[in-house]
């Protein structure tokens, strides 16, 4: 059976020492802002767009001065991490699709959540702190994610 992927950009944003978080409403799992990259995007936008429509903050990314700059071809802003991530499993463990995920870091100035448009509202984020992080019912990889975050942005 063919495998769908799709390319999503999520972002980790930090505030004084800590992450926001939501309960994404399909998924029930707690999740930092992000969602498809659209087609004429670049990843590092996509990550960019999704932190404003989601909490209605402008997020600075973490991200490295180009390696290759030739006026034909250029380096793209390298994501902290690059995912693949199975989505939707289907009786028999088949996997319904797969996103292959573009993961920034960045520091916001505000911890104030405003999101916009028919974004779900700021009662469903959160922001955890390391100690939250360790102590909360999250998947193992957002946990870990989130304290590198944190610690990156904080350093």
């Amino acid at each position: 059976m063919e495998t769908t992927r799709h390319y999503t950009a999520t972002t980790y944003i930090v505030c004084d020492g800590a992450t926001a978080l939501h309960e994404h409403d399909r998924l029930g799992l707690w999740l930092p802002p992000g969602g498809h990259v659209e087609r004429d995007e670049l990843p590092h936008h996509a990550a960019e767009r999704e932190v404003r429509e989601e909490t209605g903050l402008e997020p600075t990314l973490l991200l490295e001065e180009p390696d290759i700059e030739t006026g034909v071809v250029r380096s793209l802003p390298q994501p902290a991490h690059f995912l693949l991530e199975d989505i939707h499993e289907y009786e028999g463990g088949e996997v319904g699709h797969q996103h292959v995920d573009f993961v920034y870091f960045a520091e916001v100035d505000s911890r104030d959540i405003s999101p916009q448009g028919d974004e779900r509202d700021a009662a469903h984020w959160e922001w955890f702190t390391p100690a939250d992080l360790a102590e909360a019912d999250l998947g193992a990889e957002v946990v870990e994610i989130g304290l590198e975050a944190i610690e990156t942005v904080e350093d």
